[in-house]
């Protein structure tokens, strides 16, 4: 999968000239519509963190993780910089930053903020969504990016992009999928319903089973759907299938329980024709107990 991650933007010389580069900084400046909007590779030693980060501590383990993801997959979600004359201040993503000098990159994708930028930047973004070349990982980017930066609310962001918001909603929740399942997405090796099959399961286990699925089998959303069904919680279907047991079981398994004294539970075959009965005892007195009403 390393060989379908995507380029997420394009080098900053290649947008600007050295000396645009230094003199934009407004969105008034000629130029500001090559940065608004747009992701650009930004030199790591152009950036600073910003000093009123709220965030001092960052685990060094968490930050190895995240750099070996970085080598593998690349950087997913860019990070957002406000022009400070030739340099750049992050507004957020200083974990990525950090973690992407660890795994020695030079450059990282990154979202420009321009003073006085929010009004064409909001224009901007719009706009994207209605691009048809996107991938469900770009609109959904551009969702949260409205949302964060420009102080959108659902409601309002619905309205704006002609959207209901719960299709907004989930959009954004693919965002919570690991790198692998998103660049997957990305690169058009499973579309946005499986992924929204997998990120249906809460636990990370059970998320990359049914991606490996998937893959391997070439399952369709629905076949991945019934898959994520069955990786629930079986505790639910246990519970399913003793609210549709017969009264007539029920009463039985109460009188079998009070005569025995253990827990009991009958179990029946679809048709209802079949079944079993289970006893449950802790130890071995009570499984003597049981035997006794036997003899």
């Amino acid at each position: 999968m390393k060989d379908k991650k995507r380029a997420m933007g394009r080098g900053l010389g290649a947008i600007l000239s050295a000396e645009s580069k230094a003199s934009v900084n407004s969105a008034t400046d000629e130029g500001a519509d090559k940065f608004v909007g747009n992701i650009v590779e930004v030199a790591l030693e152009d950036i600073y963190p910003n000093a009123s980060q709220p965030r001092t501590y960052f685990d060094e383990k968490a930050l190895e993780d995240l750099a070996q993801s970085i080598k593998n997959l690349g950087i997913i979600q860019p990070i957002t910089l406000r022009k400070d004359g030739d340099k750049f201040e992050i507004i957020s993503g200083e974990r990525r930053f950090r973690a992407s000098k660890i795994a020695g990159l030079e450059t990282v994708p990154a979202y420009i903020r321009l003073v006085n930028d929010q009004e064409l930047l909001e224009m901007a973004l719009v706009e994207n969504i209605q691009r048809e070349d996107l991938d469900a990982i770009e609109i959904a980017l551009t969702y949260q990016r409205l949302l964060e930066e420009i102080g959108m609310t659902q409601e309002n962001l619905s309205q704006r992009v002609g959207k209901e918001r719960s299709t907004i909603t989930n959009s954004i929740r693919l965002l919570r999928l690991n790198p692998d399942v998103q660049n997957a997405i990305r690169s058009g090796e499973i579309s946005a319903g499986h992924g929204r099959a997998i990120i249906s399961l809460d636990d990370a286990e059970k998320q990359d089973e049914l991606f490996k699925k998937i893959i391997k089998n070439n399952l369709s959303v629905r076949q991945a759907e019934q898959e994520s069904n069955l990786l629930k919680t079986p505790k639910k279907s246990i519970q399913k299938n003793k609210a549709t047991l017969p009264n007539h079981f029920k009463k039985a398994e109460k009188n079998l329980a009070d005569i025995l004294d253990v827990k009991v539970e009958i179990k029946t075959s679809a048709n209802g024709k079949k079944g079993k009965i289970v006893l449950d005892f802790k130890n071995e007195e009570e499984l003597e107990n049981i035997l006794s009403h036997f003899k």
